[in-house]
């Protein structure tokens, strides 16, 4: 009994995780970003074209791939355009918090970012981003006469939930492969320089954190520098069997002259330095069999005597 019920329990288990396993979850780095429909003298693609052209957006802090994904697009009910986003294609990964473009031109053959559809305004157009598992990721509706010439229908700042139209009034302009919300100026510059026109106060204050640091740092060093003296006393103590600390004051145990510390210094420089030459410590001695070298032997430079 005891082992069915063991049995169906792994059998349980077994399927749940096979269950947990089978179910993907949807990437949602990947969002839609902004999109303008009608291009006439926006930005334009790498052939010098103005097409219409659609933004992906990787809101997390992590890269993420387009490979695979699909691009969907429809200006009528049951009547979508896939453009399946090739593999292979190192540009699709899209780095964090960066943008990506796509042209929908209907001219995939110029390349990875050109689309198989073009779009028209004239009616609500529909785009939707897809995984490679089919699942959409994210979507949009464009509705119809809501964009004029030039006009962009995006998110108010990148991967917020709130659309807009850009491209209407000055302040809100189309922003193709950038942010969607760009500073023009910042408050706390600004405040600073009407209460700082001349810049005094910002010298003051720069050059007393330069004067605070070094100060502080001489203080750490000089209180190491007396800590490692202390240390080095009471081990030249122990080694002398000294026990009075006058005595040991008076014969300087524990301090090194400056020309000690700067010998120190330099050697340890040398040797941290890539100037320093690496020598070979292995001698080789080699045992010569010949007692003399017949080169410097003067037998060779005496001349024989003649024959009678």
């Amino acid at each position: 009994m005891n082992k069915k019920r063991i049995g169906i329990l792994l059998s349980l288990a077994m399927m749940l995780g096979l269950a947990s396993c089978g179910e993907k979850e949807v990437n949602t780095k990947l969002i839609l970003n902004e999109v303008l429909i009608e291009n006439q003298t926006n930005f334009q693609d790498d052939y010098g074209v103005h097409s219409a052209w659609i933004e992906v957006f990787n809101k997390s802090y992590t890269s993420a791939d387009l490979a695979g994904y699909l691009l969907k697009m429809s200006n009528q009910p049951g009547d979508t355009a896939t453009y399946f986003i090739p593999k292979g294609d190192v540009l699709t990964l899209v780095k964090p918090r960066q943008h990506s473009l796509f042209w929908a031109d209907g001219q995939p053959n110029r390349g990875t970012f050109h689309t198989n559809f073009v779009m028209d305004g004239t009616t609500a157009t529909w785009v939707g981003l897809y995984d490679s598992g089919k699942k959409l990721v994210d979507q949009v509706t464009i509705p119809a006469g809501t964009l004029q010439a030039d006009q962009s229908y995006a998110r108010i700042s990148d991967a917020s939930a709130e659309w807009e139209v850009k491209g209407a009034v000055a302040d809100k302009y189309v922003t193709p492969s950038t942010n969607n919300k760009t500073l023009e100026g910042n408050a706390k510059m600004e405040k600073f320089q009407t209460h700082d026109s001349v810049g005094i106060g910002m010298s003051i204050t720069a050059m007393s954190v330069v004067f605070f640091g070094l100060i502080l740092l001489y203080i750490c060093f000089r209180a190491i520098g007396k800590a490692a003296v202390s240390f080095r006393r009471k081990n030249a103590m122990e080694a002398k069997d000294i026990t009075c600390e006058q005595e040991a004051k008076e014969k300087k145990l524990g301090e090194a002259p400056g020309e000690v510390i700067a010998a120190i210094s330099l050697a340890m420089h040398e040797m941290q330095s890539d100037v320093h030459d690496v020598e070979d410590t292995v001698l080789t001695i080699t045992r010569v069999k010949r007692s003399y070298s017949p080169w410097s032997s003067k037998i060779y430079t005496l001349r024989e005597t003649p024959k009678k």
